[in-house]
């Protein structure tokens, strides 16, 4: 069996002995029961100094395997080792940026040449064929009304003329990237965290945009409810080699991806699970009632880097968000 059958075995088998995703979340009550380990492994991630499951490190979750399941793969929901090799051709070779053609929109699109983006060059470890693995068929579920108010509004202004920063998505802005937000997606480029651990918490370093997320494990409660963070409140625990995370407490500001919305009411659980030396199984689940009509889970694998890590600085030489909102002004001044 090759190694990357075996991965995928091995992926199987734990995402076999997980509970059902509907069942992954007791919203409002207790964190969702973990994932369990890999089953029939004989890996045992190494440990800490105080004796916890090992997963420090730079990681990179860069890869061409989207959130939501392609409509042109239907219902397949993994590939074989053989299909990934494939895939993984095809979509590396359509999405070359230096693939070029004067004069039109998607030229001037590629401002940036392929150099520049780093959006992986792999599926996931698990071979499935979409990050969402419920609901079954790999698409996000239907929005409620309130959801889908906020997601017009929001297409309006980004489709207009910005009529203030506001109106930009919030990587413009430099305030949010899918990378750094909660749950952790990756993105185009600078797809790599670091990872560092003590006895009473865990902090994960991004890329981009250089945020610090700090998870303490101490058993604290979650803060109040009246004050509200833009990557919510999280709170983390063992169980068996399992690092779960709740987060609560979100302001309703935040952007996991660059086409969603989401509510105060944003709810989400995560498990990082080291199946490997070389990988971590991530996990999540998020429950957004102000948005979904039911809950979602989806799953990716992330891969040890060699780095280093460089500083991120977004707004460095940043003239686009400036001159985006004075090009409307001047356009709403000739048309008066």
């Amino acid at each position: 069996m090759s190694p990357r059958s075996l991965l995928a075995s091995i992926y199987t088998a734990a995402i076999l002995s997980l509970p059902a995703a509907g069942q992954a979340v007791a919203l409002a009550a207790k964190p969702a029961a973990p994932p369990a380990p890999p089953a029939k492994t004989t890996y045992t991630p190494p440990r800490t100094a105080d004796g916890q499951p090992d997963l420090q490190g730079i990681w990179n979750n860069g890869t061409v395997t989207r959130l939501e399941r392609p409509a042109d793969l239907g219902d397949k929901v993994s590939f074989t080792p053989e299909e990934a090799r494939q895939y993984e051709k095809d979509i590396v070779a359509k999405s070359n940026r230096d693939q070029r053609t004067k004069g039109t929109v998607q030229d001037v699109s590629n401002a940036y040449n392929d150099a520049w983006w780093d959006s992986g060059s792999k599926v996931t470890g698990t071979l499935r064929t979409s990050m969402v693995i419920d609901p079954p068929n790999g698409k996000l579920p239907a929005l409620t009304a309130d959801g889908e108010r906020m997601y017009q509004d929001r297409r309006l202004r980004i489709g207009r003329p910005a009529q203030g920063p506001e109106d930009r998505m919030l990587a413009e802005r430099c305030l949010m990237f899918p990378t750094d937000s909660v749950p952790m997606l990756p993105y185009v480029y600078n797809n790599n965290m670091r990872i560092v651990q003590s006895k009473d918490s865990v902090a994960i370093l991004t890329e981009m945009v250089h945020d610090v997320r700090v998870i303490p494990l101490d058993g604290r409660p979650h803060l109040p409810e009246t004050v509200r963070n833009w990557f919510g409140d999280s709170r983390g625990h063992w169980e068996g080699d399992t690092l779960v995370v709740d987060t609560t407490n979100f302001s309703g500001k935040s952007r996991f991806a660059f086409d969603n919305v989401t509510s105060p009411k944003l709810h989400v659980v995560e498990w990082f699970t080291r199946v490997d030396p070389q990988t971590i199984l991530y996990r999540f689940t998020v429950d957004d009632p102000g948005v979904y009509t039911k809950p979602w889970t989806a799953e990716l694998t992330y891969s040890a880097d060699p780095g280093p890590i460089f500083e991120y600085a977004c707004h460095e030489g940043n003239y686009g968000l400036p001159n985006l909102l004075s090009g409307a002004r001047a356009e709403e001044k000739a048309s008066k």
